[in-house]
């Protein structure tokens, strides 16, 4: 068995074990640390980081399949993954702006000690920065470090992380922007426990607040002029794109799989039969199955293309990205309204799977932005 098919299988292990406790976190909302401890116990979270550092040295294609097959098990669990993963899948990159020394440490911890590490980039007045402005958290100079204050929003994975690469601006004379590496144990970082969203409940997505946070000179990973940061990067976008397609595809691969174990053990009394002999319901599933086919091999391209070393244009991978999560979305809402009353009720998995796909559609790049940067294009503005 090869390398990549041993951790896909292991993925798919523990989706299924993840699975059966999910309903509970989603009703509790708690941060699912005994997942996570099972993910580093398989070496899931050290997947993406270089062999020289001890790790997976998995490609985009690979870390996708992963992050699908763990999505269709508990996607709050696989988007907290899917995070790291996207970290190391640029950090160790050619031509990196990360200090080498540096980000091999963080891949080593990740792959020796499965260290979670996340960006936290959105802000309660700013929104996600992709959509332009200044950030509000701010480094002023200490020394030769930096102190840090601000707070970030929806911080995927904040109870369990490691580490934070935090969006700032600085306070020099020029404003400089981007990103330090913080480590979520030091003195001055509060979370703040106010995730209570409709789906991913136990995401851990909390607010984390920095107050006067010390960060050394050489965690200044990647600071530049405003305007430096209007181009998108193509495989930062593919990485995202990707990793978020397969997650969302994933969700809807379980409640696809979930409705067809339905339809063959419901038997109506006016029907004498499962519902599974019912034309109407094979013709459902049959659409599913064209859009789910339409997903796989799109993720399967842009991941191929940028393990290739030749990530698309920015556009392409969003195109790639709301095609998907909607094709998603379609099918479990398809499923939904077929099912009738059993979907909405909270003893099966499927009203869950159906608030977990809509959170496709807040996951950046959204649809508007993806369009809207198109028509541009298009118009050549």
């Amino acid at each position: 068995m090869t390398t990549a098919a041993r951790s896909l299988d292991i993925a798919k292990t523990l989706a299924e074990r993840f699975a059966a406790s999910a309903g509970e976190r989603d009703r509790s909302g708690a941060f699912p640390h005994e997942p996570i401890a099972a993910l580093r116990e398989a070496g899931l979270i050290g997947l993406a980081v270089p062999e020289r550092l001890g790790g997976g040295g998995a490609g985009l294609a690979q870390a996708a399949q992963v992050v699908g097959a763990l999505g269709a098990g508990d996607p709050a669990v696989a988007l907290v993954l899917a995070m790291t993963l996207l970290q190391h899948g640029l950090i160790h990159r050619a031509g990196t702006p990360w200090p080498r020394a540096l980000a091999d440490r963080i891949g080593r911890e990740a792959a020796a000690d499965g260290a979670l590490i996340n960006a936290l980039r959105v802000e309660p007045d700013l929104g996600t920065p992709a959509r332009g402005g200044l950030p509000g958290t701010l480094a002023r100079r200490d020394g030769d470090g930096w102190r840090i204050t601000g707070r970030k929003i929806t911080s995927t994975g904040a109870p369990g992380l490691a580490h934070g690469v935090v969006f700032v601006r600085t306070d020099e004379v020029e404003t400089r922007v981007g990103n330090l590496l913080v480590p979520m144990s030091a003195p001055g970082i509060r979370i703040e426990e106010t995730w209570d969203h409709l789906g991913l409940r136990a995401s851990g997505s909390h607010d984390v607040v920095f107050e006067e946070v010390y960060v050394p000179g050489d965690h200044a990973v990647d600071l530049r002029r405003p305007e430096e940061w209007r181009r998108s990067d193509p495989l930062q976008q593919a990485w995202s794109c990707v990793l978020l397609a397969a997650l969302y595809d994933g969700v809807a691969r379980a409640a696809q799989g979930w409705f067809a174990r339905f339809l063959h053990e419901r038997v109506p009394g006016s029907l004498g039969a499962p519902l599974a002999s019912l034309p109407r319901f094979h013709e459902a599933l049959g659409e599913n199955e064209r859009l789910l086919s339409v997903n796989a091999r799109l993720v399967a391209s842009l991941a191929a293309e940028t393990d290739a070393g030749a990530p698309p244009a920015p556009q392409e991978a969003g195109f790639v990205k709301i095609t998907v999560t909607e094709n998603a979305i379609q099918a479990v809402q398809r499923v939904s309204e077929l099912c009738g009353n059993a979907a909405l009720s909270r003893k099966h998995p499927l009203e869950r799977h159906l608030r977990d796909v809509l959170c496709a559609r807040i996951h950046w790049p959204q649809g508007d932005a993806v369009r809207v940067a198109a028509g541009r294009t298009a118009l050549g503005l």
